[in-house]
């Protein structure tokens, strides 16, 4: 007689509810234990040196002046995705406000 091991078989269906749940918890987690300015501050450093790279890409500004060039360029920025929302907006349709059905004395009864 030969042993041999059972299968092993792996699903890999998940449940999009059940996942977003395990995400919430981990996400909890994570920040009962670390500051959340601390754990995306390397992403804003990155996300502000983008324009002033744009603004300054040879680094021959004062850092005063490629400052304050990038603080205009990033208001810019933040106009320029504002008024493309705002756009996306007034292009969907807007639901209209649903009214009840009037009921017959029939309907009533």
């Amino acid at each position: 007689m030969s042993s041999t091991k059972p299968l092993i078989t792996v699903t890999l269906k998940f449940d999009p509810d059940e996942m977003a749940r395990r995400g919430r918890i981990g996400a909890y987690a994570r920040l009962s234990k670390y500051d959340s300015a601390d754990l995306t501050a390397p992403a804003r450093a990155a996300f502000l040196d983008k324009f002033e790279q744009a603004v300054d890409p040879d680094g021959i500004l004062p850092p005063q002046e490629r400052q304050r060039r990038a603080t205009y360029a990033r208001k810019a920025h933040f106009i320029r995705l504002a008024r493309l929302s705002a756009a996306a907006r007034s292009k969907k349709p807007r639901a209209s406000p649903t009214t009840a059905p009037e009921l017959s004395d029939e309907d009533a009864a």
